[in-house]
C-alpha cells in the first residue's frame, strides 16, 4: 500500500502519540476515526509551516490530532479543541495533561455550534473533523474569524470512498459530497485536496 510505504519513510510518531494510537486501536469502539501516524505528521508539518498563534479543532476524539497540530504553535499560542462526547473529552484531556502542551490546549465539552460563537478569537488554523453533515455549517461559522491567508483543513472528504459512488448513500457521505461541492464553487478561497488517508481538504482564505 502506498500509504504504508509513505508512513514507513516518514518521521516516527513520538511515544505519547504512539500510546494514544495503540489505546484507540485496541480499546476504542471507533478506532477508524483516529488521524493516525501519516496524517498526523502532515498536520504537524502544516502547523509548523504556518506557526499559528490560535488553532481551532472541531472534533477532538482521543486527542491525537490536537497534539500533532499543537507542535507548530507559537510560544504564546493556544489550541482550542471541541468534542461532543464526554467520554472522549475526558480521555483526550488525560493525554493532554501528560504532554508538553498541557498549558496550550484548551479542551471544550459540548456542541461546537454553540461553543464556537463564544470564542472571541481570530484563527490562524482551523481543523474540521466532526459531524459530517454539519461541515458547511462549521465552515460558515468559523470563516469570519479566520484571518486573511489563514487555513481551514477538513478531514474525511472522501468518506471511505463513499463520495465516489454513483448513488451516494448515507447522511455522512451525502454531507461530505455537499461540502466538497460547496468548497469547489467558492471563489473567495484557494483549495486543494490532499489524497492522504481518507482525504484532507486544504483551504486558504483570500
Amino acid at each position: 500500500m502506498v500509504q504504508e510505504y509513505a508512513g514507513a519513510y516518514s518521521s516516527a510518531e513520538d511515544a505519547l502519540l504512539k500510546e494514544i494510537a495503540d489505546f484507540t486501536y485496541n480499546q476504542h469502539a471507533d478506532p477508524q476515526m483516529l488521524s493516525g501516524h501519516l496524517q498526523g505528521k502532515v498536520l504537524e508539518m502544516i502547523s509548523c509551516m504556518i506557526r499559528p498563534k490560535r488553532i481551532l479543532e472541531i472534533g477532538t476524539f482521543t486527542g491525537y490530532s490536537a497534539l500533532c497540530l499543537a507542535k507548530g504553535l507559537t510560544d504564546d499560542g493556544q489550541l482550542h479543541t471541541i468534542e461532543l462526547r464526554e467520554e472522549d473529552v475526558q480521555l483526550a484531556r488525560s493525554f493532554f495533561n501528560r504532554s508538553v502542551y498541557a498549558d496550550k490546549i484548551i479542551s471544550h465539552s459540548g456542541n461546537a455550534s454553540d461553543i464556537i460563537p463564544k470564542l472571541n478569537e481570530t484563527w490562524d488554523l482551523v481543523f474540521i473533523d466532526a459531524d459530517k453533515p454539519a461541515y458547511i455549517g462549521y465552515f460558515n461559522l468559523v470563516l469570519p474569524q479566520v484571518r486573511k491567508n489563514g487555513f481551514i483543513l477538513a478531514d474525511n472528504i472522501f468518506f471511505h470512498g463513499g463520495v465516489l459512488e454513483e448513488n451516494v448513500k448515507g447522511k455522512n457521505a451525502k454531507g461530505i459530497v455537499a461540502f466538497n461541492k460547496f468548497i469547489k464553487e467558492r471563489t473567495d478561497i484557494e483549495k486543494v485536496i490532499l489524497t492522504i488517508r481518507d482525504g484532507l481538504y486544504l483551504i486558504r482564505i483570500l
